[in-house]
C-alpha cells in the first residue's frame, strides 16, 4: 500500500528521475516556460520551487547546493542573477501550471509550466483589465424611464423609414404581377 506516500516516481528509476527533473528545471530556468505533461510538471514544481527559494540568499553555500541539483552553470547564474531579483518579495508559488488538453498521440494531459513573474502577456492583461460589469444587478431596481425611453425613441424613428421602404417593394411586386 502507498498510504501517505505523495512522491510521484513517474515510472522511472531514481537516477533517471533525478536526471530528468534536473534537465527540466534547467530548461525552465533558462526559457522561463516549458511544455510537458501534467504529472511531470507537478513533480517539477516540487523540485524547482525550493531551489528558487534557496536562490534568494546569494552566497557560496546556496550556489553550491543549487548547482548540485541542477549541474548547469548557465542555469545557476541565471537563477541567482535575474530570477532571484524578481521573486525577492514573493513568499512562494513561483511557478504556474496552465493545462492545455490532451496530446494527440497518447492522450496524455499536456500543460505549460512557467515562472509566474515572467509571463508578460498575463501580467499586462491583469494590470490593464477593467472590472467587467454584469448584465444582472444584485441591488435590484430597474433602469430609469429616461434610460429606457432613448432606445425606444430611436427605434420608433427608424420604423417609419422602414415602413416607407416596404410598400415600394410591394408596389413593384404588384406591378410585375399585373403585367
Amino acid at each position: 500500500m502507498r498510504h501517505r506516500k505523495k512522491f510521484n516516481h513517474l515510472s522511472r528509476t531514481s537516477a533517471h528521475r533525478k536526471a530528468m527533473l534536473s534537465n527540466m528545471a534547467s530548461s525552465l530556468i533558462i526559457h522561463k516556460r516549458i511544455k510537458t505533461t501534467v504529472a511531470k510538471a507537478k513533480a517539477l514544481r516540487m523540485y524547482v520551487e525550493p531551489l528558487i527559494n534557496k536562490s534568494k540568499t546569494d552566497n557560496t553555500h546556496s550556489r553550491r547546493i543549487v548547482f548540485s541539483h541542477l549541474q548547469n552553470k548557465e542555469a545557476v547564474s541565471e537563477l541567482f542573477r535575474e530570477i532571484s531579483e524578481k521573486v525577492a518579495n514573493r513568499p512562494g508559488g513561483y511557478t504556474r501550471i496552465l493545462k492545455l488538453g490532451n496530446r494527440q498521440g497518447d492522450a496524455a494531459e499536456v500543460c505549460y509550466i512557467e515562472l509566474v513573474d515572467y509571463n508578460e502577456n498575463m501580467l499586462s492583461e491583469t494590470s490593464g483589465a477593467a472590472k467587467k460589469s454584469t448584465r444582472r444587478s444584485r441591488r435590484g431596481g430597474k433602469k430609469s424611464t429616461a434610460e429606457t425611453a432613448a432606445p425606444v425613441a430611436e427605434a420608433a424613428e427608424k420604423a417609419p423609414e422602414a415602413a416607407k421602404e416596404e410598400p415600394k417593394a410591394d408596389d413593384a411586386a404588384e406591378e410585375k404581377k399585373e403585367e
